[in-house]
């Protein structure tokens, strides 16, 4: 008898981690991925001739499941402990915020996601318009809400998504009094800015600052728009006067989820053929993460392939 068969649509670390789980239960699974490589929101692109982290700046672990994932990295050399301290960046001046550990990936965070995804099986450059398109015994949509309504309207009740731009920069040397990372409060133009020499240990003078909301809405059509004033916010809250060597800009169209969906972990709908929906807004802690997602994505692969069973 043949296995039963699933297709994922969506190769970010939810769709990652619901792929393996159904694989672990013996369905068989498709991964259709419309980039042209995988970690959705946790980009990684070679920029300048090494990897940049534009997407998720961390992750963090409450979770024992996912704790032993990331043991797993760590003893792989695949992740490491970044810092458990931020600069908090305001207009009355800098302060610190003593937090959990963060973590980051030497190789950028899209290679933990690589890291759980077959060595085939994943199909790249696969628009899917449609779920008619798909012959499959099941299927999952693993992406953020608004992309998933596209192809599933009615399957629930959708969160809407903020949109970021990540302007990434960098200098012949480090000139900044920022250690690791701040968060920055009360900014019309920024909201995060990290050393990504830092972050990814290799102490290279790369700055990533990520937009506000507002500023990113204002700059969707044209991102490259937002260099300007996305960078100059970065200098003048770090006091860099020098100006960089290169600038790199990213669009996140649907970037952070503006809610959640209250305490589900997924949807899997069962009334014809099962379709599940996975990602980081389906977070019943309420704090949408890198750790949500692939717990959304793990424990709706587990449901999904009993179900199939």
């Amino acid at each position: 008898m043949a296995s039963p068969r699933a297709a994922v649509v969506g190769a970010g670390i939810s769709g990652a981690a619901c792929a393996q789980a159904l694989r672990e239960r013996g369905v068989t699974v498709d991964i259709l991925e419309r980039g042209r490589a995988p970690g959705g929101r946790m980009a990684a692109p070679t920029v300048q001739g090494r990897r940049v982290d534009l997407g998720a700046a961390y992750f963090t672990v409450k979770d024992a499941d996912f704790a032993g994932v990331v043991d797993d990295w760590t003893g792989r050399a695949l992740a490491r402990p970044w810092t458990d301290t931020f600069d908090v960046l305001t207009p009355d001046g800098r302060d610190t915020a003593t937090g959990p550990v963060r973590f980051a990936a030497p190789d950028g965070l899209r290679s933990l996601v690589r890291d759980l995804l077959p060595a085939d099986g994943v199909r790249y450059d696969a628009r899917v318009e449609s779920l008619d398109e798909l012959t499959h015994d099941a299927v999952v949509l693993a992406m953020p809400d608004p992309q998933a309504a596209r192809l599933a309207q009615d399957a629930c009740e959708w969160v809407t998504y903020d949109p970021v731009i990540t302007v990434a920069a960098g200098w012949p040397h480090r000139s900044w009094p920022m250690a690791d990372a701040a968060f920055v409060n009360d900014d019309p133009d920024v909201s995060f800015i990290a050393d990504d020499g830092a972050r990814r240990g290799d102490g290279a003078p790369v700055l990533v600052a990520h937009s506000t909301a507002a500023r990113a809405q204002r700059h969707l059509e044209q991102p490259d728009d937002a260099i300007a004033p996305v960078l100059a916010a970065a200098r003048r809250l770090l006091a860099v006067t020098d100006e960089p060597s290169w600038t790199h800009v990213h669009r996140w169209t649907f970037a952070k989820p503006a809610g959640t969906h209250g305490d589900a972990p997924f949807a899997l709908l069962m009334s014809g053929r099962p379709l599940g929906v996975c990602g980081d807004a389906w977070c019943p802690t309420g704090a949408p993460r890198v750790e949500s997602a692939w717990l959304s994505g793990r424990r709706l692969g587990a449901e999904l392939a009993e179900a199939l069973a």
